[in-house]
């Protein structure tokens, strides 16, 4: 409920910032494993912080935390789940029931979603890769499974799901929608510019509702191709076309969340004001604190960890932004980072900009007849600073020598992106501001980087082990959206 008021205040519309309420449930009882310190922590939030709705949240969260954490169901995943021009059902017990952390077996291990890890002091690692597919995309994706199985039961109709992938978020979501009722996958790919394990991961997948297409091409291309077969109304309407991308909201929603839980784990020690480095590949990981940020959490810095496409740290650098064509996007060892048109970014820009619709059209419009937009110098990067966001970029040398010092120094061995987000993060500490690097994966999924860093293969699962042995299934493309539409049709009825 002080999510959702919170959400409101910082300027959402109500039912975006009921969304966000509701999928605070997600989370629960992680969160009331963090009950005790977020209590203490409320107790010295800044009030400066009050009007925007902190205080309110910080306080509801302890005390329904820790009644939580004391009773079998929890108190917070009813409360969080229900806005208040609702009952408490369905909603409540929705969250309650099948989103309840204690009853979450694909994440392992149990009750162990979203944990938090010290380096050092003021130096942490928020544990996002604990899913099935050993991604931070399946903290969302495994909740947007459910709620389209929920919401197209109730309804009877059936969903096509489109999206793209550099990486991660196709296996993530093919391993939410497996086997779902009512439920088809056609996931986009940039053919062999995943890792090995990225590329087995999805394409051995048997399930009949799974389709796996490579694309001659990049991410971005795989993208504009979503993004046409999307906008063409008719066609979507006709075969019940839906995303799975950081496009959709509900992924960026659950990703809120995580940030609340992070700051709680982190201000046990009084400290109001936490940092958060985030890798970031098409923008919505950042985004998601940006919004929770925009709700009164107390965020110093959103630090934007680039790779070598660096468009974004051009951006924040400069308020110039200039995406690259397909050619001059480079082939990285992060390569779900490996994009040059962020998705999400439009919509950081849509807030940059004073939420002037026309304004961002039109920006996006220059950028694609002029090949950039320069916004250097005038009031909106101005923002910017204000919104908290600053940048850097990482090359692989850096990233070999992260992950090897990182090993070295605190006995972690992480993956290639989120030495991305390590490496950029020594730049923007600062003394008494905890830093929280957000991880990207497990290491496991990039052994070739971590063979040359370490001298040895990363610890992999049992359920993976052999993985990239296994028989293949997948159809080839070229970047052609006529092509694209012509499969999806043989593939699934129309619906009207």
């Amino acid at each position: 409920l002080n999510l959702q008021r919170a959400g409101e205040r910082a300027g959402l519309t109500p039912e975006l910032a009921a969304d966000i309420a509701s999928v605070a449930g997600y989370l629960s009882v992680d969160l009331a494993a963090a009950g005790s310190a977020a209590s203490a922590a409320s107790a010295r939030a800044d009030r400066a912080s009050a009007g925007r709705g902190l205080r309110a949240v910080t306080d509801e969260f302890a005390s329904q935390a820790e009644e939580g954490s004391e009773a079998s169901g929890s108190p917070l995943a009813t409360q969080a789940a229900s806005p208040p021009t609702s009952s408490p059902a369905p909603h409540g017990a929705f969250f309650a029931r099948r989103y309840a952390i204690g009853e979450m077996p694909l994440f392992s291990p149990p009750g162990a979603i979203v944990p938090l890890r010290t380096l050092e002091p003021d130096l942490h690692l928020l544990g996002l890769s604990n899913g099935p597919t050993l991604a931070f995309k399946d903290v969302a994706m495994q909740l947007l499974g459910r709620l389209f199985e929920y919401v197209l039961s109730r309804s009877g109709q059936s969903l096509n799901i489109l999206g793209a992938t550099s990486g991660d978020t196709g296996s993530a979501a093919e391993y939410a929608m497996r086997g779902r009722h009512g439920v088809r996958v056609f996931m986009l790919s940039p053919a062999g510019r995943m890792s090995p394990f990225q590329t087995a991961q999805m394409f051995s997948l048997r399930d009949d509702n799974i389709f796996n297409i490579a694309v001659d091409g990049v991410f971005d291309d795989c993208q504009d191709m979503v993004k046409a077969v999307s906008g063409d109304l008719s066609f979507k309407s006709r075969y019940a076309i839906g995303t799975v991308n950081s496009i959709n909201w509900a992924r960026v929603v659950a990703q809120v969340v995580y940030y609340f839980k992070a700051w709680f784990a982190v201000t046990a020690d009084g400290a109001r004001e936490v940092s958060f480095t985030v890798p970031s590949g098409n923008f919505g990981n950042v985004l998601a604190g940006h919004i929770a940020r925009r709700m009164g959490l107390p965020i110093r810095r959103l630090v934007v960890a680039t790779n070598e496409n660096d468009v974004l740290d051009e951006f924040f650098r400069t308020g110039v932004y200039r995406p690259r064509r397909t050619a001059d996007t480079f082939q990285t060892s992060s390569p779900s980072m490996d994009i040059s048109r962020a998705s999400n970014f439009e919509r950081f820009i849509w807030d940059l900009v004073g939420q002037d619709a026309e304004r961002t059209a039109a920006l996006w419009r220059q950028a694609d007849t002029q090949g950039a937009f320069d916004l250097s110098g005038t009031p909106a990067f101005a923002r910017v600073s204000e919104f908290g966001f600053v940048s850097g970029a990482s090359s692989h040398d850096l990233r070999v020598r992260t992950i090897r010092e990182t090993a070295q120094r605190y006995g972690a061995v992480i993956d290639p992106h989120t030495a991305d987000g390590v490496a950029v993060s020594a730049h923007w500490r600062e003394a008494g501001v905890p830093m929280v690097c957000l991880e990207t994966a497990l290491p496991a999924k990039f052994e070739e980087t971590i063979r040359e860093a370490l001298g040895r293969d990363p610890d992999r699962p049992e359920a993976y082990r052999g993985i990239e042995g296994l028989a293949q299934r997948y159809s080839r493309m070229p970047a052609d959206v006529a092509m694209l539409k012509r499969y999806i049709a043989s593939r699934a009825p129309a619906v009207g």
